[in-house]
This record gives C-alpha cells, structure tokens and sequence, in this order.
C-alpha cells in the first residue's frame, strides 16, 4: 500500500503538479504583458494539449500587437506625406514665396493630395466595416456585367492619355448574381485601378465573365493585365495590408496599398473566392467567383 502511494505521489508531482506550476508560471508572465517570452511544450496528453493552446494564444496576442504597431505605422506614415505637402504648400501661398502666376499649379497639387487623404480615409473605413464579427451584406439580384460596364466608363479619362483599352468577354449578355452590389462595384473598381497602375501604356485590359461550372451555380470573373507582373517571392504578400510593391510605389504615388486587402475582405465575406496567376514582366490576372441568382440557374437547369 505504501508503495502504490509513493509512486502515485511520484506520478502527481512529476505529471501533474510540475507541469501546472510550470504552466501558471506562463501564465503570470503572460498577465504582466510579456507575450515575447517563449515557453517550450513538456508533456503530452491533456496537460501537453493545455500547454499548446496556451502558448499558441500567447503568439497570436504578441503577433496582434506587431501587425497594430505595423499597422499604425503605416498609416501614420502615408496621413503624414500628403499633410506635409498641403501646409507646406498652403504656407507657402500664405507667405507670397509662390508667385500669383503659379499658384494655379500648386493648388491642383494640394487638391491632389487632399484627394488621396480622402480615398486613404475611405479605404480604412472600409476596411474597418470588413473587420466586424457583424458585417452587414445588402444582397440582391443584379447583372455583374452592368456593373463592370459602368466600373470601366470612370476610368475614360486616364485610359484615353494613356492608350489602354478594355476587352470586354462575357458568355451572356446579362449575368445576374445574388450578392451585395456595391461592394462587388468596390471589388471590381478596385481590381481594374489596380490594373490599370500596372499597365504599360498603348495595353489593353481583358475583363471576362463566364460560367464554367453550372453546378456550382457559380459565375467567374477574370481581370487580366499586360503590365508588369507579380514575382514569385511578392505573390503571397499581395493581400496584406498598405503592402506595396517597388512598380506599384514607383508608377503610383497616390496608391494606399489598401485595394487589395478590401478585395480580399469583400469576397471573403461572400463566401466565395478569389485567385492570382501572375508572369513576372508580362501579366497578372485575378479570378473571383459570384454566385448565380436563382434566376440564372432555374434558366441552365432549363437549358
């Protein structure tokens, strides 16, 4: 009998009890903010599993805190240049150093950068809507390639100085899906701007919506450029937040590095899904999928 008890009081301090001092001591220096501090796995079983989950919340908390302080940097840095062009220029004008027949061209220049704070404005709103655990989707029954139509008419002014057309391919005339339309307008809008910073001029940009799976009930929409491409190590970068690339920075000044992410967040919260094929120097091509209003699939299922 003594010696069941020696072995099961061996058992609970080697098993049980060091483990769970071993795990409250992470614990209280997880409780005073230290989530830099690494703690390796001992033990197996429920205790092990316990330990596990313990530690990998406290890495997903430490690399929360380094996306925040990434985050606010970035935005910090991309309010702070347009701010300090507009009162450098502003004062500027106020004090006289810019004589009254330039001032034409220092005023687009500050309308310029007030314009870019507003769309940067506008993309973290959005992407604040797109953060909440409650995001609201207005859906209704609408033909995605109107919207594509209208999507490309804002972008005549800027394609006309520069030679980049639109090739339009749509299996049907009208494509009518069920989703939230004007955040599928945004997506869209998003996908050919960025396109179009990509493009070389005197190009052309293929828009293309097809059904190829009917089963699915599924429509797919390419936006395919002939610009300058995605290499190999930036591809999976391209979905993270302000994330720009050398071209994109260089072709682009007005460029928040949000578009990306809030098309990301938009199909996501659809349910559905987006996919990128890029050849570095020649192309890039993004495919995201709607789904078929009822409509659409009672007319197939007919066919």
């Amino acid at each position: 009998g003594i010696g069941i008890s020696i072995l099961f009081f061996l058992y609970f301090v080697i098993y049980i009890n060091r483990p769970l001092t071993y795990i409250a001591r992470a614990v209280e220096t997880y409780n005073k903010g230290r989530f830099d501090v690494q703690f390796e796995r001992n033990n197996g079983g429920s205790i092990g599993e316990l330990e596990l989950a313990l530690f990998d919340m406290a890495k997903k908390i430490k690399d929360s805190e380094e996306y925040q302080k990434a985050f606010l940097s970035n935005i910090s840095h991309d309010f702070r240049s347009p701010l300090t062009s507009i009162i450098g220029y502003l004062e500027a004008i106020s004090d006289g150093t810019i004589p009254k027949e330039s001032m034409d061209k220092y005023i687009n220049i500050v309308l310029f950068e007030a314009n870019r704070l507003k769309e940067l404005t506008n993309d973290i709103l959005i992407l604040g809507e797109l953060d909440a655990n409650t995001i609201r989707l207005e859906k209704s029954t609408f033909d995605i390639n109107d919207v594509i139509r209208h999507v490309i008419e804002t972008f005549d002014g800027v394609c006309s100085k520069r030679n980049i057309h639109f090739e339009l391919s749509f299996d049907s005339v009208s494509t009518y899906i069920y989703a939230d339309e004007i955040k599928y307008q945004q997506v869209i809008y998003n996908l050919v701007d960025n396109a179009i910073k990509f493009s070389p001029d005197n190009s052309s940009i293929e828009i293309k919506v097809e059904v190829l799976d009917e089963k699915a009930k599924k429509a797919y929409i390419t936006v395919r450029d002939h610009g300058a491409g995605i290499s190999e190590k930036d591809i999976d970068k391209i979905w993270n937040r302000f994330y720009k690339s050398d071209e994109s920075r260089g072709r682009n000044k007005k460029s928040s590095g949000l578009g990306l992410s809030i098309v990301k967040g938009i199909i996501k919260a659809h349910n559905e899904t987006i996919d990128i094929e890029s050849v570095y120097g020649e192309e890039t091509a993004f495919t995201f999928t709607a789904t078929l209003s009822d409509e659409v699939v009672e007319k197939i299922n007919k066919e």
